[in-house]
């Protein structure tokens, strides 16, 4: 507890700031852009922060729903932390008026108390060794420690000169106690997060997380997903972690509950509602491709499309898992893969979109929308649950082979990386016209290594690789990567990078993509689709979402809290739950699924809790079944934590 008060400064009242880790998301292709990499650094160092939170709360509290109830308890969650707080320190957060502290305030107290580093220690003693002898005097430590700073009782300070381990000839070794209690710090957040991984049924015991949101322009990718809990709004952005914040609340007083219950027999999964593409033989089609990627903390990217009607029209959009070449041996995960379009209306400015329908009819793997259009401008924001697009471990036995060097001593592509080529060549060419563009290519590109090609680029590019009317061919293509392997002299460790980044695994099986395929038919006029970005979903799709099951849904009331809705929306496979908070407060709403059988939510989680801000709805999840060949049923709970 003493290192606080060795740390004090009276000016600023609280303990000096340590620097915070700096985290990685995976070594990528080449060198990001400096936005890029700030932007995905902050969300590594988010998801290791929230992940040592649960951890350390775990380790004294059996869930994350239950509240901290006394200074003891906020004392000890503190030090799995690695957080050493001094007496001062706890009443700062634990005064007179608090009864009960949730995991919400522990994040935030764990962000204002960081834990001094080895460095700030030493430096700071240096300033009392002044003639840098690695020690310092009992006598002069305790005159330090009794009335500078947070003051220490004369036995806490007896108990710390005690201790045999740095202490010696009335002198406190302080090198050794700095790498001492560096060491202990490291280690209770070692041995909490070691518990955390070994336990499952902690490790399922937490909060759920989606994707925070800003109303910002279309092009702004969503911010990652906090661990902790959720914030999502439709009309404006949650407020910022500590913004006008009272410990223990967050929820409303009134202890209330809404219950859902939908029995889905198999059949109903896979319906045929929507007409078949081939019956509008006469209509005019558009077509592209483009793909989900899953990034390492689970965040999925996908390309986003403008469209645009040059006359008002009947049209049937449809979109579906793009089928590649059936390999033996390798899985094709991402045909199982749930995918739907949504479909907003471009108005005066790209920022003012609105909701005209997504594809909510069934046909097999496909989903579609048929009706009217008004000539215009429309953005296609493909949307995935996440239910079965997610991180998974596997076992991967060995890893597959990329190059060898023939009878010649050249280097050749093997064939299994040949086919994946030709499989990540039919993905990116979205106009599968069997050329890439430089706009496919950049695309690509802008995916694989952050960066992208310019025209004085490509001209290079058309010299050395073949090409037709200025666009790659599949060979030009495989020629390039073959290029990128003799650069390295046989080290296929860039190609990896390549092939991990477009979502496959050492096995060479794409886990963790799903390509897929937009068709846009019109009966009275030619449609242009082109994709624009490649991006996280925005705050506009979030906001497509919550309308839709809005528009759509069934809307329960909570039994004794008229302000909060839940609204239940079921397709054939899909059944969304979106929770909306009329109210001027913000609320935390417990989720529980225990109850439901052959379910796959998007959350991991058979019981977690989300916050709803003021005035605001979000998703509170998506539900698939496990098994499509039997029976499944959504039962779900929703209540408000006290």
């Amino acid at each position: 507890m003493w290192v606080q008060a060795l740390f004090w400064q009276p000016a600023h009242g609280r303990m000096a700031s340590s620097p915070g880790s700096n985290a990685s998301l995976s070594d990528q292709k080449g060198t990001r852009s400096e936005g890029s990499q700030a932007k995905k650094s902050q969300h590594a160092e988010e998801a290791i922060f929230y992940k040592s939170c649960r951890a350390a709360y775990l380790t004294v509290l059996k869930s994350s729903l239950e509240n901290i109830k006394s200074k003891e308890q906020l004392t000890l969650v503190l030090q799995q932390a690695g957080r050493n707080p001094s007496q001062k320190t706890v009443n700062k957060y634990w005064t007179s008026q608090t009864t009960t502290l949730n995991f919400d305030d522990f994040c935030t107290i764990l962000k204002e108390e960081t834990p001094a580093t080895k460095t700030e220690l030493l430096e700071a003693f240096g300033k009392i060794d002044t003639d840098n002898t690695g020690y310092i005097l009992h006598d002069e430590l305790h005159k330090l420690l009794t009335t500078e700073g947070e003051k220490m009782t004369l036995d806490e300070v007896s108990a710390i000169t005690k201790l045999p381990d740095f202490n010696c000839n009335g002198k406190l070794d302080y090198k050794k106690f700095c790498d001492l209690y560096t060491t202990t710090s490291e280690q209770c957040c070692r041995t909490a997060l070691e518990k955390l991984e070994a336990d499952n049924r902690l490790r399922h015991r937490q909060f759920g997380s989606e994707a925070e949101t800003a109303p910002e322009g279309i092009t702004v990718p969503g911010s990652k997903p906090s661990l902790k809990i959720v914030r999502k709004t439709d009309h404006k952005p949650a407020p910022t972690k500590g913004d006008s914040r009272t410990p223990s609340r967050s929820a409303q007083s009134c202890k209330a509950s809404s219950s859902s219950t939908i029995s889905m027999c198999a059949s109903s999964s896979r319906s045929t509602n929507l007409i078949e593409p081939n019956t509008m033989k006469e209509w005019q089609c558009a077509q592209s491709r483009g793909c989900f990627y899953l990034e390492e903390d689970g965040e999925i990217i996908s390309h986003k499309y403008r469209l645009h009607l040059p006359q008002r029209s009947t049209v049937c959009i449809t979109i579906k898992p793009l089928h590649l070449r059936q390999i033996e041996g390798k899985s094709c995960h991402w045909l199982s893969v749930d995918t739907v379009l949504y479909v907003l209306k471009e108005n005066e400015t790209q920022e003012n979109l609105q909701l005209v329908c997504f594809t909510d009819q069934q046909n097999k793997e496909m989903f579609g929308w048929k009706g009217e259009l008004p000539s215009g401008v429309y953005w296609l924001l493909p949307f995935t649950t996440g239910c079965r697009l997610k991180k998974v471990k596997s076992q991967i036995t060995g890893e597959a082979k990329l190059v060898y060097r023939d009878e010649d001593g050249e280097l050749a592509l093997t064939k299994e990386f040949r086919a994946a080529l030709l499989d990540i060549f039919e993905t990116i060419d979205l106009d599968g016209n069997g050329l890439l563009s430089l706009e496919e290519y950049n695309f690509f590109e802008l995916r694989t290594s952050g960066e992208t090609c310019d025209e004085e680029v490509w001209a290079v590019c058309k010299e050395n690789f073949d090409m037709k009317k200025n666009e790659l061919t599949r060979q030009g293509f495989m020629d390039l990567n073959l290029m990128e392997a003799n650069d390295r002299e046989g080290d296929p460790s860039d190609l990896w990078v390549t092939l991990l980044s477009l979502g496959y695994n050492k096995a060479l099986e794409m886990t963790e993509a799903c390509p897929f395929v937009i068709d846009i038919y019109a009966e009275k006029c030619k449609p242009r689709i082109k994709a624009i970005y490649l991006e996280a979903g925005s705050w506009q799709l979030n906001r497509a979402i919550c309308k839709s099951v809005v528009n759509k849904g069934d809307a329960k009331v909570m039994d004794g809290c008229e302000n909060i809705i839940v609204y239940t929306y079921r397709t054939g496979m899909r059944i969304t739950s979106v929770i909306e908070n009329k109210s001027d407060n913000k609320v935390i709403v417990h989720v529980n699924n225990e109850q439901s059988r052959n379910c796959l939510s998007n959350r991991g989680l058979a019981v977690f809790a989300v916050e709803v801000a003021p005035k605001s709805m979000m998703v509170s999840q998506h539900v698939m079944p496990l098994n499509e060949q039997e029976e499944w049923l959504y039962n779900c709970v929703h209540s408000l934590l006290r």
